[in-house]
């Protein structure tokens, strides 16, 4: 089954870090993308990292009336700044691995089954 994992933090935390910090997170992740890419459960060894927030548009259609700002959807601190693909037996392996990822212990992850492989009802 396919999972999304969605990275979420405060746009700018990674760049408040040290220099030192931000490398060595950086070579955190590259093992980690290459240890769960190796296994097959990783299905693209790179994460998908966004531009900052403030470079968004949100769209909405209501009745037929299209309305384009700028920003993110949320207002919230934190915003979704990654993500990458999963494909694991269950959702706790996926959570498993996630739990493995440098981001998650600095901030938010979450994981969730891709309806296509999960159905409406799941």
């Amino acid at each position: 089954m396919k999972y999304v994992a969605l990275i979420y933090m405060n746009p700018g935390a990674f760049e408040a870090l040290a220099q030192s910090e931000r490398d060595g997170f950086m070579a955190e992740a590259d093992a980690y993308l290459k240890e769960f890419g190796e296994t097959g459960e990783l299905l693209a060894t790179q994460g998908f990292a966004l531009a900052d927030p403030s470079t968004a548009k949100t769209v909405r259609v209501r009745d037929g009336l299209t309305n384009v700002t700028d920003g993110p959807f949320a207002e919230a601190k934190e915003q979704l700044a990654g993500f990458y693909l999963l494909d694991t037996e269950t959702i706790e392996r996926a959570a498993e691995i996630v739990a493995n990822d440098p981001a998650a212990r600095m901030w938010a992850a979450e994981v969730r089954p891709i309806m296509i492989e999960a159905g409406a009802d799941d």
